[in-house]
């Protein structure tokens, strides 16, 4: 026999760590290579750790909700050599002893559900207790929820036997319970653990807002034309194509051909050197409930502003429904945020670490403006920027938001086509 060790894997590019979310094993249980060990989570994605080798778990080495670095050890597995052979009268349990130990397997797997399958079920109205799971040990997978979704049909549970009369456990007596004593004793409401998505949230906002110094800065836009031209070809591109052209596909747009411009902009801290990215990668966050994600449209500035619809579309549409892989996350040098589909006129975003700059595209609101000294109604935005004062000076950023106010006051058929 030889001991293995499972470590921590990358889950993507820049993720330096990973939270242990649920394990799905415990010592003594086999596995095969590949099957699915742990769930885990980092600042990017949710996904499932892989087994890298078949054989019996021997020791858990980090606890559900510890956070490790990539390549720690998370645990060991002992695998049979080659060429070794058990003997199945030394080694095979009795019958009974081995029926025991798998109805509690099968009992401890069924109750372990990834993201993905509560997150589904939730969105339906399921019963997951009342689903039998094809998964290893009766485990529930998001093959099953999808096929209960797709049939139509809510599963019902099974009405538990009650016990009988003498069944009845003995009355406890009750005893006073001392509160615990915490530094608000006095606060009433709701208490709610920080853990999942948000528990990573947070500790990326935090590194982010105490390692990068922040500074900021506003411009105000025309986008009248862009609102007339949009608002002219929308109809017929959704009949077309099957899906929407929004605003915020021309402000990528008009972002990525910036960047292209000032590459400044298009960079990353690292340590003792600037990384200045030759793809323009445009990262933009994707919120579901009470999750955020900031999926990755690759290569921006090679697209047309229907490719960048199509990609806005696809890969919130995965976010949304639990299907957003690693590879969608990684790779991002510059964010946009759609803050403006909240209704924002004015706001500061954190920066996406360890990109240099977050672009906000607030609401697009009519308001009256001068134009030859007389009033017009013009339809306008703010456009936001958060920068990171190591690698970009007020200088270039200006000059970066210049030329991004420019390109959108001058939107047409011509300018920017949407094909």
């Amino acid at each position: 026999m030889t001991i293995e060790k499972i470590t921590m894997p990358k889950l993507g590019e820049s993720v330096t760590e990973g939270t242990i979310s649920t394990w799905l094993v415990k010592p003594g249980d086999q596995v095969s290579k590949y099957d699915a060990i742990a769930e885990v989570m980092t600042d990017k994605v949710n996904a499932e750790i892989p087994s890298s080798f078949t054989g019996v778990i021997k020791e858990l080495s980090v606890s559900e909700g510890d956070t490790v670095e990539v390549g720690a050890l998370i645990c060991t597995i002992e695998t049979e050599e080659a060429g070794e052979k058990k003997e199945a009268v030394e080694t095979a349990p009795s019958a009974d002893a081995a029926s025991s130990r798998d109805a509690a397997a099968d009992t401890a797997m069924k109750s372990r559900y990834s993201p993905a399958v509560m997150r589904l079920a939730q969105e339906n109205d399921l019963d997951l207790s009342a689903i039998t799971g094809s998964g290893k040990g009766g485990r529930i997978t998001r093959k099953d929820v999808e096929a209960i979704i797709a049939s139509g049909e809510k599963p019902q549970k099974q009405e538990q036997k009650q016990p009988a009369a003498e069944e009845a456990p003995a009355p406890v007596r009750e005893q006073a319970i001392e509160p615990a004593h915490t530094a608000q004793t006095d606060a009433v409401g709701k208490s709610i653990p920080v853990t999942g998505v948000r528990k990573a949230i947070a500790t990326n906002m935090v590194k982010a807002a105490t390692e990068i110094p922040h500074a900021w800065m506003m411009v105000e836009v025309d986008v009248t034309d862009l609102v007339a031209y949009r608002n002219k070809v929308k109809d017929a591109f959704k009949e077309k194509e099957g899906y929407a052209l929004t605003f915020f596909s021309f402000f990528v747009k008009a972002v990525a051909q910036a960047l292209k411009e000032f590459p400044q902009l298009n960079s990353s801290w690292a340590g003792d050197k600037i990384i200045q990215h030759d793809d323009v990668n445009i990262s933009i966050a994707v919120a579901k409930e009470q999750e955020l994600f900031v999926p990755v449209i690759q290569s921006a500035d090679d697209l047309s502003v229907k490719g960048i619809a199509k990609q806005i579309t696809n890969l919130a549409k995965k976010a949304r429904t639990g299907k957003l892989t690693a590879a969608d996350m990684q790779g991002g040098t510059f964010t946009v945020n759609n803050t403006g589909s909240f209704g924002s006129v004015q706001s500061m975003g954190i920066i996406n670490y360890p990109q240099a700059a977050i672009l906000q595209v607030e609401s697009i609101v009519k308001r009256p403006v001068i134009i030859k000294d007389m009033f017009a109604a013009r339809d306008m935005v703010n456009l936001c920027l958060s920068l990171d004062h190591r690698i970009l000076d007020g200088l270039i950023c200006g000059q970066f938001m210049a030329r991004v106010k420019e390109i959108l006051e001058n939107v047409s058929e011509s300018t920017m086509p949407v094909y």
